[in-house]
């Protein structure tokens, strides 16, 4: 899980210092200070070579990586751990062969998932993107909501403790790194939603990306927010760099935050101009969502055209990219 990251500045230890008088006492010999100055030299030089071997010890190795794409083909993963979240949303805990591997993703990208029915039928293939950090060794994790009809949604669901499922990947998105853009909006709905968080989470946890960020989220219920605590903990803890606004279709009495679709008229309010300097929009969501905020894309190699609200409100097709 994603947790809050907060920077501290360590105090510097305060060290004391030993007074020694600077003038030998008349009629001693100085031997013994020359022999102790001696040993104190040696003991420093010896600690400062054990300390530089040990540096050199605990110097952090690469890790294994359990995907590494290509001709690698299926890898299969045992489900070690189930958390139910809603009535309809599970996260599940898969774990690696080896516990001190990474999953070997990148920002960002995705994995496959496969099944095959028992009626022996064609197999089932769906793309997940992990909630779990790309630095987590020895497992991974995906938060699945449970679709009617939805055949890879259902048998995840029915999945019990010990089962195996196949991934392959990874499958790389849009490639990431600090900086890249001065501020993204991430317009997401329904699971849609884990590309933006993989996205997001890499941003905060990297001190030196300063990286501003919008998120626009819409859903049906308030208990289909999927991760809501972890981008309230992100909200909290950099309020100058992380808003986030909620869109229900059905909110309950009292709800604050937006109701219905998401509209041109929030979007217009809540993201910068498209004039705005080095900037990024990116939509994940329903196909009822990119018809609506960005057109659909072509293929996993072709975004397609950019129309809907973001064309309506002047965005160019280099400004978007949709997962």
């Amino acid at each position: 899980m994603f947790s809050r990251h907060a920077f501290r500045c360590a105090q510097p230890l305060r060290q004391s210092v030993r007074q020694y008088s600077s003038e030998a006492p008349k009629g001693k010999s100085l031997a013994p200070v020359y022999v102790a100055v001696g040993l104190a030299g040696l003991g420093a030089g010896i600690y400062r070579y054990n300390s530089g071997v040990a540096a050199v010890a605990e110097a952090p190795k690469e890790l294994p990586k359990v995907f590494t794409g290509g001709d690698q083909g299926w890898v299969d993963l045992k489900l070690s751990n189930i958390e139910i979240l809603s009535h309809n949303t599970k996260r599940l805990r898969f774990d690696f062969p080896e516990k001190d591997s990474v999953s070997g993703l990148q920002i960002a990208s995705a994995l496959l998932t496969k099944y095959t029915p028992p009626d022996g039928g064609k197999p089932v293939i769906r793309p997940y993107t992990p909630t779990s950090d790309e630095d987590q060794p020895g497992y991974l994790e995906l938060v699945v909501k449970r679709y009617p009809n939805g055949p890879m949604s259902e048998h995840i669901h029915n999945m019990n403790v010990d089962q195996r499922l196949n991934f392959k990947g990874p499958l790389p998105k849009y490639p990431w790194e600090a900086n890249k853009h001065n501020h993204i909006c991430l317009v997401a709905g329904g699971t849609g939603i884990t590309p933006m968080f993989q996205l997001a989470r890499e941003i905060f946890k990297n001190p030196e990306d300063k990286t501003k960020v919008t998120l626009v989220f819409g859903n049906v219920a308030e208990e289909d927010i999927l991760l809501k605590r972890e981008f309230e903990d992100l909200e909290n803890t950099y309020p100058q760099r992380f808003k986030a606004f909620y869109v229900l279709d059905n909110p309950p009495k009292g709800w604050t935050g937006g109701k219905g679709h998401i509209t041109k008229e929030l979007l217009k309010t809540v993201l910068p101009e498209p004039k705005s300097e080095n900037i990024k929009v990116f939509v994940c969501g329903p196909p009822g969502l990119y018809k609506a905020i960005s057109g659909p894309k072509v293929s996993p190699k072709d975004q397609g055209e950019l129309t809907g609200i973001l064309n309506e409100l002047g965005y160019d097709k280099d400004q978007v990219y949709k997962f």
